[in-house]
Order: C-alpha cells, then structure tokens, then sequence
C-alpha cells in the first residue's frame, strides 16, 4: 500500500512540472576561429540577416528578437539577404551546404513556407529541424575566422507561451 501511495505522489509531481521541448542540431563545418551564439534572450526570432562572399561562402550571419538585433557574426560584406517573419511565423529549418573550411549555403525555411537562400550549392548538405513540431528556432551557435562562418549549430524550442504541455 505504501508503494502504491509513492508512486501516486511522485507521478502527481510530474504532472504539475511542464515538461521542456529542447533539441540540438549539432554543428556542422570546420569550426576553427572564434566561438559565437546569437543570445536568444530578447524573445522570438522576428528577422534574418545573411552575408555572402560574391556568391561563395557564408561570411556573416544576424537574427533579430522582437525589434533587436543581435550582434552579427561574422563579417559584413555587401548587401545581406533578409528575410522579416511575419505575426506568429517562425523558422523551422535550417539546411545549406558545409565544407571543412566554410558554411558555403543557407536556406532558412518558415512555418509559412517561406524560404530565405544565401550562398552557394557546393559540398556537403546539412538539414537542421526541431525533434518535437512544435518547436521553432531559437538560436543558431557556431565558429567563424576573420573570413566567414566555419562552423554552424541550431538550437530549437517550444516557445512557452505557445507550448500546449498536456502530454506526458
């Protein structure tokens, strides 16, 4: 009888915490230079920035959170492609290409089907996506060296006000 009254309470004390909906995409990419993570802090990811090399490889990468820019990293060259997410749309894949040395492609996809391209289909592919569906992205990490990014990892979650944790 006591057993049975133990695992009653402790089930009961895990339905009353919400459970988390984390995953990682692992990097992928050279990874020499410095260290970078785009701080997600601000709240949801509202716009992207990316910077290419004359249309070769990834030199720059920025995410916006509410109205605030992350710092960028990488470098800035030219013009970046940018796309602005609208009310409630989120990105919920990030795929390109990768060598030993640099991230040669991006493609950033929305919830709505929108797709931002930068860079070039050269080398290996990489397909980055959330473990639960209800997840989005909320922060890319990586490397880069004084040329472009060298390493890109993606970090994805239910965003809690929107999270429905009723199961268990």
């Amino acid at each position: 009888m006591f057993v049975f009254l133990f695992v009653a309470v402790l089930c009961t004390g895990c339905l009353a915490v919400p459970m988390m909906h984390y995953s990682y995409s692992p990097s992928v990419g050279g990874g020499s230079g410095t260290s970078f993570s785009t701080e997600g802090g601000y709240g949801k990811i509202t716009a992207i920035r990316v910077w290419e090399l004359n249309n070769a490889y990834i030199v720059g990468i920025q995410l916006r959170y509410g109205g605030i820019w992350t710092e960028r990293a990488g470098r800035e060259i030219g013009v970046p492609e940018e796309l602005e997410l609208f009310d409630g749309e989120t990105i919920v894949q990030v795929s390109g290409k990768y060598h030993s040395n640099y991230i040669y492609q991006l493609k950033f996809v929305t919830s709505r089907g929108r797709i931002l391209f930068a860079g070039q289909p050269l080398y290996a592919s990489f397909n980055f996506y959330a473990s639960h569906p209800d997840a989005e992205l909320k922060l890319l990490s990586g490397r880069s060296d004084g040329s472009g990014i060298t390493a890109l990892g993606a970090h994805w979650g239910v965003h809690e006000e929107e999270s429905n944790t009723t199961d268990v």
